[in-house]
C-alpha cells in the first residue's frame, strides 16, 4: 500500500517531480497520486501569481470539448492564455492550421483573456516570443503523464524559467481525443457533445468533400 498523497489545487513540474520517490512505484500508484492533486473546482492563482501568460499548445485537429474545458479552466488561472496551434509539416492534418485557428476563434471569443496563435519549431521559442512563463497541458490518463513528463523535462532543460502546469481532464471528457473523434465520425458515429456544434458542422462539410473526391 502506498501512503495517501498530499492534496493541493495546482502543481508545476517542480512539484510533480518532488512527489515521485527515489524508488519508483508502479505506474498505477503514480497516477493515483496525480489524480488527487487537482480537484475539479480550481480557484484562481494566489494574488502574487497574477500577471502570468500561459501557452496551451496542441494540434487541435479538430478542437474537442475536452480542449475547450481546459481552455475555460485555464482562462481562470492565468491573466493571459494563448492557445497555440502546432504547424507540423510531417503530418497530414484533416484541417489546415488556418482552419484550426478559425475553429478555435469561433469558440473562445467569450473568454476575453484568451488568444489564438500558431507556431512551428520549438515550443520554448514560441513561448519566449509571447513572454510566457507557463505551459499548460492536460492529462487524461497515465499514458499522457509519461509522455508529458518527458516533454516537460526537456522544455525545462531548454528554458529553466518556463514551468509546465498540468490540469486533469474533466471526467466527462477524459476519454475524448481528436483522433478518436475523427475515427468515430468517419464511421458514421454520433459525436454530438464531444465537439462544439460549429466544429461538428465543419467535420460534416470536410467529410463530404473527401467522399466526393474519393467517388
Amino acid at each position: 500500500m502506498y501512503p495517501a498523497p498530499p492534496v493541493t489545487r495546482i502543481f508545476s513540474l517542480t512539484t510533480l517531480v518532488s512527489i515521485v520517490p527515489a524508488v519508483s512505484p508502479s505506474p498505477a500508484a503514480v497516477f493515483a497520486t496525480i489524480v488527487t492533486i487537482i480537484p475539479e473546482s480550481e480557484i484562481r492563482l494566489p494574488r502574487n501569481s497574477r500577471g502570468v501568460t500561459a501557452i496551451y499548445p496542441g494540434s487541435f485537429d479538430p478542437i474537442t470539448n475536452g480542449h475547450l474545458d481546459l481552455i475555460q479552466r485555464g482562462s481562470r488561472l492565468f491573466d493571459r492564455l494563448i492557445v497555440s496551434v502546432l504547424r507540423n509539416e510531417t503530418k497530414e492534418p484533416l484541417f489546415s492550421a488556418a482552419e484550426r485557428m478559425a475553429m478555435l476563434n469561433e469558440v473562445v471569443g467569450k473568454y476575453p483573456n484568451v488568444a489564438v496563435d500558431s507556431f512551428a519549431g520549438l515550443l520554448v521559442d514560441h513561448a519566449g516570443r509571447h513572454s510566457a512563463t507557463v505551459l499548460l497541458r492536460g492529462i487524461r490518463a497515465i499514458s499522457d503523464y509519461e509522455y508529458e513528463l518527458q516533454m516537460a523535462l526537456m522544455n525545462r532543460r531548454l528554458n529553466p524559467g518556463l514551468e509546465t502546469v498540468f490540469l486533469l481532464a474533466n471526467e466527462a471528457y477524459s476519454f475524448i481525443s481528436s483522433r478518436l473523434v475523427k475515427e468515430v465520425f468517419a464511421l458514421g458515429g454520433n459525436i454530438s457533445g464531444l465537439v462544439p456544434p460549429s466544429v461538428e458542422a465543419r467535420l460534416k462539410r470536410r467529410m463530404s468533400q473527401l467522399k466526393r473526391k474519393g467517388a
